[in-house]
């Protein structure tokens, strides 16, 4: 019975061998940290669930104290003070099912910098004529905290060559090439819109949400295990039928190699002699 295996003491079958012991370990890894992932978004989608339902409900804090914006501290509750300066239309939003745009205004704050804060949303094309004038003087505004956008994600428009006074993405490097200061790299949509605007809900932190990309993790880890599986099944197929090819060989049982028959001038196996040549003529 061991003899049958000395197979697996070739070269051929150490390189097999080495591959299978690799390939294996490696797509169970691979397989766990997808699936490592898939439960990382489920578990920050459950964070962001129950972070805005306490939103609402929690104090708001100075901006100073939620800076820089992360998963924990977007969609919360956030007070700044200043003055309103340039406004600027955000179009292409939807809100209820309806298309419009945002109303942008820079809040001016201590130190120079300024704070982007959506005051509401009105409906159709952006129209500068139909956004309200921002408040004077000095105000104190209250909304929820926001990530800065990147275009071409989460709806957000990656179009260029927008008309003066309006960008496409609220983020500190569209709004850079826009406002003579520095934006905050945050900004906040009010609670209460302005001037009979409606208000803008907050959005979920991006990356925490069970999107296509949450399941495309899920699904990977399914391919890795399949892999590990198919690497296993394949080993043992083929470890099936060199066993078989040596038992067969033992038992004389393997089929007549092509090339291998009896040819003029050979010796006969069976009497033993040499066939009988014709004879040379005269």
């Amino acid at each position: 019975m061991v003899d049958v295996y000395r197979f697996l003491l070739t070269p051929r079958w150490w390189g097999i061998n080495v591959f299978v012991l690799l390939a294996i370990p490696f797509c169970v890894f691979m397989g766990s940290w997808q699936l490592g992932r898939f439960e990382d978004r489920v578990q920050a989608h459950r964070t962001a669930e129950a972070s805005a339902s306490t939103a609402g409900s929690e104090p708001a804090r100075p901006l100073a104290a939620m800076l820089p914006v992360t998963t924990q501290t977007s969609g919360k509750q956030t007070t700044a003070k200043g003055r309103y300066d340039k406004q600027l239309l955000v179009p292409g939003r939807e809100l209820d099912g309806r298309s419009g745009y945002y109303v942008l205004t820079l809040l001016r704050v201590d130190g120079g910098k300024a704070l982007p804060v959506v005051r509401g949303w009105l409906p159709g094309t952006a129209d500068p004529a139909k956004a309200p004038a921002p408040p004077t003087g000095e105000v104190t505004v209250t909304g929820a905290l926001q990530a800065s956008e990147s275009p071409g994600s989460n709806g957000v428009s990656a179009v260029g060559g927008l008309p003066p006074g309006q960008t496409a993405a609220i983020s500190a490097a569209s709004l850079v090439n826009l406002v003579p200061y520095t934006p905050y790299d945050a900004w906040i949509t009010l609670d209460k819109a302005d001037a009979g605007m409606k208000a803008v809900p907050p959005a979920a932190p991006d990356n925490t949400g069970l999107d296509l990309k949450a399941f495309q993790n899920l699904g990977y880890t399914g391919e890795w295990f399949v892999f590990a599986g198919f690497v296993v099944f394949m080993w043992f197929r083929l470890l099936r039928r060199e066993v078989e090819f040596v038992r067969d060989a033992e038992l004389g049982l393997l089929p007549d190699v092509p090339g291998t028959a009896d040819t003029p001038g050979e010796k006969s196996e069976e009497t033993g002699t040499a066939p009988a040549t014709p004879s040379a003529t005269a």
